[in-house]
């Protein structure tokens, strides 16, 4: 098969850039090997804040009375939130997918490889091959991927990942958080509004580190006043898996800590 411009990855990078080829009279095909969005629209950005809504309203609720208004005791619902949250997301996919089809674009489904000559090999999940190429060009729109740490290998369950921290099954009791980026803080403030224990281990002096020093300070004392724990200047060295929960082993800058919780998340 051939188009005029071939796009890799369907995230906000590329479906955009994907319509705009389109609308400009080029035949376009978009190469995705998972949901129309990409991570961001399906397992990030999206997702993350429909999280955090629902964190914030049962906050708000809790603390209802500081606002002149007297409700019933709250509860949160935690597989109706999570419920909620993919279907967020699987809404706007499905926007994605109509302004697909609106455009006129090929949606191929498989991984991409670019080759020489302005061709891209697209391998579907039962591992069949199809070739296409392009007149005029390649855009690569394949985004990134979270690192993995050597000494923390996950296994999606005790150790887990952005993606599992999204779905998780049942509310966990205790909570590590490796990393106050974005992404950990995002989740810390989620579980821990929640119920959850939590607690924030960062390698650098300041949460949220390359966020200016007054936002991280005043988000510290936010966190602590809502009863997270936050440890600075140290690093998880390891993790025991083999009970049942996780024996997290964390170096400060004095000592060596254990702490025992039932999941440990990676930003």
């Amino acid at each position: 098969m051939s188009y005029d411009l071939i796009v890799v990855g369907s995230g906000p990078g590329g479906y955009v850039a994907a319509i705009r080829a389109s609308q400009l009279g080029m035949k376009v095909a978009i190469v995705e090997k998972a949901e129309l969005g990409g991570i961001c629209l399906n397992w990030g950005c999206i997702p993350t804040k429909a999280l955090l809504k629902s964190a914030n309203v049962f906050e708000y609720i809790k603390h209802a009375s500081d606002y002149g208004i007297t409700v019933g005791n709250a509860n949160a619902d935690f597989a109706g939130i999570v419920k909620r949250s993919r279907g967020v997301a699987d809404k706007m996919s499905n926007g994605v997918t109509f302004l697909m089809k609106k455009n006129k674009i090929d949606v191929i489904k498989g991984a991409g490889k670019v080759k020489a000559g302005k061709k891209v090999s697209v391998t579907d999940d039962k591992g069949a091959v199809t070739e296409i190429a392009a007149s005029k060009g390649v855009i690569l729109a394949t985004g990134a991927r979270s690192r993995q740490l050597p000494n923390l290998p996950q296994d999606g369950k005790k150790i887990i990942g952005y993606r599992e921290a999204l779905v998780l099954p049942t509310l966990p009791k205790k909570m590590v958080v490796v990393g106050s980026g974005a992404i950990g803080v995002e989740f810390a403030y989620f579980y821990n509004t929640l119920g959850v224990d939590v607690t924030v281990v960062e390698f650098m002096p300041n949460i949220v580190p390359v966020e200016d020093e007054e936002v991280s300070k005043q988000l510290e004392r936010s966190f602590k006043k809502q009863g997270m724990k936050i440890m600075l200047e140290s690093s998880v060295e390891s993790v025991d898996t083999s009970g049942k929960g996780c024996i997290v082993n964390i170096k400060t800058k004095k000592a060596m800590k254990k702490l025992n919780v039932i999941s440990c998340f990676l930003r």
